[in-house]
């Protein structure tokens, strides 16, 4: 026997409250809470998701399979030149957008008119949109009603123009066709797979191959259109060309004959040239002439004035050879004249001779250095005269090569418009002569490598991936319909749950007797033979629980209780009392005088008096107590206006203190807490006070709210009943009830037989 049974708890609010802690760990993530759901369930997610699985399977199978075709393009990125003239063409293939830009073209809808037109697929069953009406097409498994035709009903077609019905099928039949399509490129490569997918595998390999050949007949007659356009404007452009080529010409030779130039740049321009050049230099030789002369000029100048001796002193005059000569002699002479004096005197035949040769060589001194002087002058006004005469010579050719250069310069631009016309006449004509030589070269730049063939699996659908994935989806339905249930379940279905919400010991646990009328169950443990085993154990183990958790203090007066009605509080006191009855003498008192159930379901005649004439005085005790089989029962009797009043007087107290005194054990039906406060008052008086909660029924809250009431007026609440158990439901849901059911097992033959307790 579970021991949490026998231990007997405070009934104070403080119990209640202890379990506060763990509220807050509701907003957590629990994931044994959560798998515990999900397991006792699962059973049933099993079958939903076999059934789910069974139903996509059926599905897969009905829906069409669809074939893909592929054929393998090699598409280069430099179409082979046989000839230069990618200028014409202005193909690019280094460029990274070349690759996509082919790969959108080939899902262009150009081509895909071009297939449909080849392979007559507007009258094909698949892209015929006459012959799909209201059908299930096969690929995705998506419905076409064919919306997008102005005709939808054979009444309809016969009243569309034949034409326009042709073309509006056309145009949906290219539109199947594209979506049909498929342009997957190969990875680090210049391969691309182009794949149709179609329920005609036949078909399917056809088109694949007849877009891959358009594809490449497209580029070609795309190059030569170029080539027929380039070729023409080329023409164009030559004529215009020529005629600006042949003015030119005409302009340049008109100049010529107009200037009489003949060969300007070799003949007249280099010798004029090279005479300038050497006019330059030797002006230059020139003004370094008059300047060294005009210094020696000012130097003689500005000493003219201190005669001839201060000339002889001058720079420019003693550098002079003969100048210097002289001078020697000179010096010679005067050195003579003085050695002489010093011997004989003035008239002595050698100073005589002496002072001749003296006065000699002063006279040739004077002599040559004004030969110098005016030697100097001679020079500089030379020097001056010739520097003049060459800078005439120098303006007067710098004249005419300017007059020369610009009649140059005006020629060289006539010259190089003739020249520029003339090369771009001769680009433009060898492009020409390139172009027309290609005209009719077919080269692409693409090519087939592999061929598409006829597939022999189907791609669509992937039934095991259907069958899969509805599997998944229903297991993940089934897990959240579980999770979502057991959420909005706020209700009490195992012990386990009410220990932990309510911190109160579950006293017992009573099995639901299905098929069985309210007073058959009021009176099952009175009538054993006709009651399942495992509810007379289940009313046993309750009554075992009640006797022991009495050892400690006195258990007499037992107070019986619920949240609402309707939970079996009535047939839990009633059985109880039979069980207790075996061993003792006890009394059953139903103080539910608002809604009595006692009577009726004893079968006791209208109008026995019952608590309420008891209380009232209007009945004896005698004529209230009515002997039943093993126990005394007082009901209700007739149902007063003011039942509170009544439980609440000094006279019902009186009355259960003196029924205190003939009986052991005092059992009392109490209203439930959360419609009156009849049960409030009546806990005041009792010893102990047994709650019935109604498995997977009663909201928690209720039940939170009735016992924290009972608690705060300082209730014994003895422990929990948890009521009308479905055994069966609850194994199927893999819930766990420790004790009887758990070890004896449960027959579901005998549940068969059972009713609402």
């Amino acid at each position: 026997m579970d021991t949490n049974l026998i231990t007997q708890q405070p009934a104070f609010p403080e119990r209640l409250r202890e379990r506060e802690p763990d509220r807050t760990r509701d907003d957590e993530l629990d994931l044994l809470r959560l798998w515990q759901p999900i397991w006792r369930r699962k059973w049933s997610i099993a079958t939903l998701m076999l059934a789910v699985m069974m139903l996509a399977a059926l599905v897969a199978l009905a829906i069409t399979p669809i074939y893909r075709a592929a054929a393998t393009l090699m598409i280069e990125e430099k179409a082979a030149q046989v000839l230069s003239i990618q200028q014409v063409y202005g193909l690019d293939g280094r460029s990274s957008e070349y690759l996509q830009t082919q790969f959108e073209l080939l899902k262009s809808r150009e081509l895909a008119e071009r297939v449909v037109l080849e392979l007559g697929l507007s009258s094909h069953p698949e892209f015929d949109p006459r012959q799909q009406s209201g059908s299930l097409l096969s690929l995705g498994g998506l419905l076409d009603f064919n919306a997008w035709l102005p005709f939808t009903t054979p009444e309809d077609i016969a009243e569309v123009d034949p034409e326009q019905a042709e073309a509006e099928a056309f145009r949906a039949a290219v539109d199947t066709f594209m979506k049909r399509t498929l342009i997957q490129p190969v990875p680090k490569t210049q391969l691309v797979k182009v794949q149709i997918e179609m329920a005609d595998a036949s078909t399917a390999a056809r088109a694949a191959n007849a877009l891959a050949r358009a594809y490449i007949d497209s580029q070609i007659e795309a190059k030569v259109e170029l080539t027929n356009n380039a070729t023409r404007w080329i023409n164009e452009r030559l004529a215009t060309l020529k005629v600006s080529l042949e003015e030119s010409e005409r302009q340049l030779q008109a100049f010529r004959d107009q200037e009489n130039l003949v060969d300007v740049q070799g003949g007249v321009t280099a010798v004029t040239a090279g005479e300038l050049s050497r006019t330059t230099e030797r002006l230059a030789d020139a003004r370094r002439d008059r300047a060294s002369a005009e210094s020696q000029y000012h130097q003689v100048a500005e000493m003219k004035d201190g005669g001839w001796q201060r000339l002889a002193a001058a720079p420019a005059v003693m550098s002079n050879p003969l100048v210097q000569q002289f001078k020697a002699q000179q010096a010679k002479a005067l050195s003579r004249v003085q050695e002489l004096s010093n011997r004989y005197g003035p008239k002595h035949p050698n100073m005589i001779a002496a002072r001749s040769e003296l006065n000699t060589a002063t006279a040739n001194l004077k002599a040559q250095v004004e030969q110098v002087v005016a030697s100097i002058e001679r020079e500089y006004q030379l020097s001056v005269a010739n520097e003049k005469s060459l800078q005439s010579s120098f303006d007067l050719n710098k004249d005419q090569i300017q007059d020369i250069s610009r009649k140059e310069f005006k020629l060289r631009e006539l010259q190089r418009e003739v020249d520029s016309n003339q090369a771009l006449y001769n680009t433009f004509l060898n492009r020409l002569k390139e172009t027309s030589a290609t005209a009719d070269l077919q080269s692409a730049n693409a090519r087939i490598v592999d061929h598409a063939v006829r597939p022999d699996e189907p791609v669509k659908p992937n039934r095991k991936l259907i069958v899969a994935a509805a599997g998944l989806l229903a297991l993940m339905v089934g897990v959240a319909t579980v999770i979502l249930l057991d959420m909005l379940n706020n209700t009490f279905k195992t012990t386990r749950e009410i220990e932990e919400q309510l911190n109160l010991p579950v006293l017992g646990i009573l099995p639901q007797l299905k098929d069985k009328a309210r007073k058959e169950v009021a009176q099952s443990f009175g009538r054993a033979g006709e009651t399942e085993r495992t509810f007379l154990e289940a009313i046993r183990t309750l009554r075992t629980s009640v006797v022991l958790s009495g050892l400690n203090r006195e258990q007499k007066i037992l107070l019986v209780t619920s949240s609402t009605p309707g939970e079996g509080k009535s047939s839990v006191a009633a059985n109880l009392a039979q069980a207790l009855g075996q061993m003792e003498k006890v009394l059953l008192i139903d103080a539910d005088m608002r809604r009595p159930t006692t009577a009726r379901n004893f079968e006791l005649p209208v109008g026995t008096p019952g608590l309420a004439n008891l209380v009232a005085g209007t009945a004896a005790l005698g004529d209230c107590v009515v002997a039943l089989d093993g126990i005394d029962l007082i009901s209700a009797g007739s149902v007063p206006p003011n039942p509170l009043e009544l439980l609440s007087s000094k006279r019902f107290v009186e009355l259960l203190d003196e029924l205190a005194g003939h009986y052991d054990r005092i059992l009392i039906d109490s209203p439930p807490t959360q419609a009156v406060s009849d049960a409030l008052i009546l806990s005041t008086l009792a010893h102990s006070v047994i709650y019935v909660v109604k498995a997977e029924s009663t909201a928690t809250q209720l039940v939170r709210n009735g016992v924290g009431r009972l608690l705060q007026n300082r209730a014994p609440v003895a422990g929990i009943v948890l009521n009308q158990v479905d055994i069966q439901r609850a194994r199927k849901n893999g819930y766990e009830y420790n004790g009887y059911f758990d070890y004896y097992g449960y027959s579901g033959d005998a549940a068969a037989k059972g009713g609402s307790a």
